[in-house]
């Protein structure tokens, strides 16, 4: 049936992070700011962070980074600290909450306390619900002489984080538009997964749009499900500038020959929106046979929207 086989195994050691970076706020911090690291934080927080900007000022007192949730506009801050957690921290994150107005704070630290971790669950019990707080370690690893790997555990965090995406339900229970939406999201992000994570996976919720990022807050790509007309739409969605979009519609024969699709170019003068819009037929929500092939066409789609889009933005 074969033979047996000996393989050696390295060892797995954690190494102090001092060694990595020996200065919280030239080092660490400016690593912290690099897009694909705040991409590990998009990853837990379940946000698309943009806008970073380092050396925020509230009063005497700096906040290592601040940034802005592309999707909701909110703002997050993010406070390092390559040491145990202390006093002094937790009461500049909160600090940095009001004096900054953010949504979510994020504390990174080499070592959370117990009586720190058991504060930052009392915050998210106690507090606005329109604030949350993360409480993540950073560590790194090394396998015999092989280059550190980083890695952040989350130690606590708010209860089924979703920013700003609850539709309100006052009988509890969902909807039949709800609950389809909640199931369509919920396969599309394991049809994300399987094919290797093209883009950055949001949690599922009852919303009738699902939001990918282009790099930048002055506009997004937006998924959204509308079962009344059968359709799912693909839009690029530019919050306030009409500059943008007039930059962009001037390039119109170019985008659509390279992508292949015709939009519906909506410059919405009376709002402070605009839209850039493809139809994909096929929803239904009666019957689902089709989602398969449905959710891989938004996937083919979506990729080479963004791709392209980032690139005139």
């Amino acid at each position: 049936m074969g033979c047996k086989q000996i393989c050696e195994l390295g060892e797995l050691k954690e190494i102090d992070v001092r060694k990595i970076w020996k200065h919280e706020q030239y080092d660490f911090s400016e690593w912290m700011a690099e897009p694909e690291n705040i991409e590990r934080l998009n990853d837990i927080l379940g946000l698309t962070l943009v806008d970073v900007s380092k050396e925020a000022y509230v009063g005497s007192y700096r906040c290592d980074l601040v940034a802005k949730d592309e999707t909701t506009g909110i703002k997050v801050v993010i406070e390092n600290q390559l040491e145990a957690s202390n006093h002094d921290h937790l009461g500049k994150i909160i600090t940095y909450a009001s004096g900054l107005d953010a949504s979510v704070v994020v504390w990174i630290v080499t070592k959370a306390r117990e009586e720190h971790r058991s504060a930052i669950e009392w915050l998210n019990n106690n507090t606005t619900s329109n604030v949350d707080f993360f409480l993540l370690e950073v560590h790194a690893y090394k396998i015999g002489n092989s280059l550190p790997a980083v890695k952040f555990e989350v130690v606590e965090m708010p209860n089924d984080f979703i920013k700003n995406s609850k539709a309100p339900v006052q009988s509890g229970e969902m909807s039949k538009s709800q609950s389809e939406r909640l199931m369509f999201w919920t396969e599309f992000n394991d049809r994300i997964a399987e094919r290797g994570k093209p883009f950055n996976i949001r949690k599922a919720t009852t919303d009738h749009w699902y939001n990918v990022s282009v790099g930048t807050s002055e506009a997004g790509i937006s998924i959204t499900l509308v079962n009344k007309e059968n359709y799912v739409g693909l839009e690029l969605y530019i919050n306030n500038n009409k500059d943008l979009f007039d930059s962009l519609y001037a390039k119109r024969a170019k985008i659509e020959e390279e992508l292949g699709m015709n939009f519906n170019w909506q410059r919405l003068d009376n709002k402070k929106a605009s839209r850039i819009l493809y139809r994909l037929d096929g929803l239904n929500f009666d019957d689902h046979s089709n989602y398969p092939q449905l959710m891989n066409q938004i996937i083919d789609l979506v990729i080479p929207m963004r791709d392209t889009f980032s690139k005139y933005i």
